[in-house]
């Protein structure tokens, strides 16, 4: 029970901080309303343009990939750490067999990426016009 207070307490203590500051910080503040801050930018300057502009799809493929690599690599660091440990416990084939299936899937995913030109930076809008460079 006495772990839960503690929890309890860090929670109280965790909400607390924020308002408090967030308290202290409306009634120390000098209040100045005007026009300008209202704006959606501050910075003086007068926004031209419009706020939809197309991004190019690859910017999120490349985001897709770096997250998909990421979080391997964060499967992969436990297994690599606790790796001698369960080739003593369960033997080699139960400890490496799993991990080699989820690179496996892994690797898989990246050819499928790069079969398809997700990896490609810039494509050729007619791929059957591409031409070659003649040594």
């Amino acid at each position: 029970m006495s772990e839960w207070i503690a929890v309890g307490a860090l929670a109280f203590v965790a909400v607390l901080i924020p308002v408090g500051m967030m308290v202290v910080s409306a009634l120390l503040r000098p209040s100045v309303p005007e026009q300008g801050k209202r704006s959606t930018y501050e910075s003086g300057e007068v926004p031209t343009g419009t706020t939809r502009i197309r991004f190019n799809i690859q910017y999120y493929m490349v985001a897709l990939l770096f997250v998909v690599f990421d979080i391997e690599t964060a499967f992969i660091f436990p297994w690599v750490v606790i790796y001698t440990d369960a080739i003593a416990e369960v033997g080699l084939l139960h400890a490496l067999g799993p991990m080699l299936v989820f690179i496996g899937v892994l690797v898989a995913a990246l050819v499928w990426a790069w079969r398809t030109g997700a990896v490609q930076w810039i494509r050729s809008e007619h791929p059957e016009k591409r031409t070659r460079i003649q040594p």
